[in-house]
């Protein structure tokens, strides 16, 4: 794809608008730099330090585990982890065999989860020991015949691993023989490490992360191996004084489940040879001192870290002057928390765009470069980006007017995983439609402007309301009900339920909640819920949300909130 774009003015010096992408697979990544840089530190896991040379080993041992348990080419193997290095080895481990990595939120409730497996086919999961319980009640119900578990402890330096079991009992736990269970740590040391045939091929599938629609039912981006690379080279490009072999760090906060870990946490660590300090519960107490001990280069989080770090004292007395990059992402940065940053660390917010069917990334402000407030930067190189009118779907010339935004480039999804209708309605003629609503200046800096979708993004996490929907009115009190994102300060945005009771009905806030808990992950579940005596409907009987959401406005402007109920996190 050749072409020039008014934004290429705006690139970095020694950013090229095309990267030449090297046909080479993450696994072969991985070997390159571990040969290059054999001693050099990969992961740093709670003061475990692991290099390259150590981590191609693991992943061999972790591959060789895999086809001794009939793990073939193609077939999926799930991931229900936190940042922890097992899901890093396993993750080149799967690539290396050939076989698809299926990323899991841990959060998941049992039929969240359930679903995904389903609907991923996935046959072997790798899962922490604390949730094994949760994988155990939903088994029959899945194809899932293997399943290896892994403990937090598992690669705890000296001596924390030793004392872990006495100071954290409640997080330890004791595999017991189980058919069809197998100890990840046991599975490791029964195989050489010595090399193993890199079986992944360019344009097969890598991975499978879940996304969502207006429909509310998830659906596996299918992400080839060149996909994924070539967003790594895409996005390293980025940055041309830092992609010279230097050892970079990077706090690993982005968890690798997600697509925005995946790329950066885990894979752009790889390509470049640089360091990653994984970070498995990102509580501000926890990442202040990790910035105090190790000095990262590089800081990224969603609002809700930055927010949730500003409300931190030490954070905010500490001298971060080695930190070269700050970088937001999933969800609006607030204006206020940008401010605060810049006048309390000189800090600026590289914020970026994309999502899961871009591998995570489209846009982002340039590295050391022209700084727009309120944008989320211009299209990575490789990348071209377009408006067009949401009604006609004509493309939009002019600058600074309202159209969906439509991206193209090699970092674009292969598609929905089994789901070729909904593929086709997003991907036309190779240009991906976003479902967001964007307008984009005469220098080609792109403004979300609002969200096509119904989607919610809650701390970085997607919500899709006729989920939560479903679940309210599976209660018995519950007749009705409409699920809309409001703003939050902490979270960007939160749920609130506009909820209709049965007639006659009483409902209890606290039972309603209750039930949602059980059956959603913590971050579905409704924050706020109004009840009220009818819902907006369109002449055929359907609810409008965005009629709801004007009720919301309405009461905002009149300052009037009856019956709210707030919830805590």
């Amino acid at each position: 794809m050749s072409f020039a774009r008014i934004w290429h003015k705006w690139y970095p010096q020694g950013v090229p608008a095309q990267v030449d992408i090297q046909r080479v697979t993450m696994p072969a990544a991985l070997l390159r730099t571990a040969d290059r840089y054999p001693e050099r530190t990969a992961f740093i896991y709670m003061g475990k330090r692991i290099s390259y040379g150590e981590l191609t080993r693991l992943v061999n041992r972790f591959a060789r585990a895999l086809t001794a348990l009939g793990v073939g080419k193609g077939d999926k193997v799930g991931m229900l982890l936190p940042n922890i290095p097992q899901i890093v080895i396993a993750d080149l481990a799967v690539y290396m065999i050939g076989a698809v990595t299926v990323m899991n939120n841990p959060l998941y409730t049992e039929r969240e989860l359930a679903h995904q497996l389903n609907d991923s086919e996935t046959t072997t999961l790798v899962t922490l020991d604390l949730l094994l319980l949760r994988v155990l009640k939903i088994k029959h119900e899945t194809r899932v015949r293997t399943i290896i578990t892994c403990h937090i402890n598992d690669y705890l330096p000296f001596p924390k691993k030793q004392l872990f079991i006495y100071v954290k009992k409640e997080m330890y736990r004791k595999d017991e023989p189980r058919d069809g269970v197998f100890p990840f740590m046991h599975l490791i040391g029964r195989y050489p490490d010595s090399p193993v045939e890199n079986q992944a091929q360019w344009d097969e599938t890598a991975g499978l992360l879940y996304t969502g629609g207006t429909t509310g039912v998830s659906k596996g981006v299918e992400l080839t191996h060149s996909n994924v690379s070539a967003l790594v080279q895409q996005f390293s490009a980025w940055f041309p004084d830092l992609a010279k072999g230097q050892a970079q760090r990077l706090l690993g906060i982005y968890p690798i489940f997600h697509s925005a870990g995946y790329l950066v946490s885990q894979n752009l660590i790889v390509w470049n040879g640089w360091t990653s300090i994984l970070v498995p519960r990102p509580d501000p107490t926890v990442i202040t001192e990790m910035l105090k001990k190790f000095k990262p280069d590089f800081l990224p989080g969603v609002p809700t870290i930055y927010v949730g770090l500003l409300h931190h004292e030490p954070f905010r007395k500490m001298d971060l002057s080695f930190i070269k990059g700050y970088f937001g992402g999933a969800a609006p940065l607030p204006e206020d928390t940008l401010n605060q940053l810049k006048s309390l660390h000189g800090a600026i917010i590289h914020d970026v765009y994309g999502s899961t069917e871009t591998g995570a990334l489209a846009t982002c402000t340039p590295w050391q470069g022209h700084l727009k407030l309120g944008t989320v930067g211009i299209p990575l190189p490789n990348t071209d980006l377009k408006l067009v009118d949401p009604a006609t779907g004509e493309r939009i010339s002019e600058p600074n007017r309202d159209g969906e935004i439509c991206v193209r480039g090699p970092q674009i999804m292969k598609g929905y995983y089994n789901k070729k209708e909904e593929t086709d309605a997003v991907l036309v003629d190779g240009w991906i439609h976003m479902g967001d609503i964007g307008r984009m200046d005469e220098d080609g800096y792109l403004t979300i402007v609002d969200r096509k979708k119904d989607m919610i993004i809650a701390g970085g996490y997607n919500v899709y309301p006729k989920e939560v929907d479903e679940i309210l009115m599976a209660h018995p009190k519950v007749m009705e009900a409409c699920t809309i994102g409001i703003p939050d300060e902490y979270r960007g945005e939160t749920v609130k339920a506009y909820v209709v009771p049965m007639p006659g009905a009483t409902p209890d806030e606290g039972d309603i909640l209750n039930h949602c808990r059980g059956l959603l992950a913590a971050y579905k579940v409704p924050r706020q819920i109004l009840f009220i005596d009818q819902l907006p409907k369109t002449a055929v009987g359907k609810i409008k949300r965005k009629a709801v959401r004007d009720l919301y406005l309405a009461g905002m402007e009149k300052q009037k909130e009856p019956l709210l109920v707030q919830t805590p996190l």
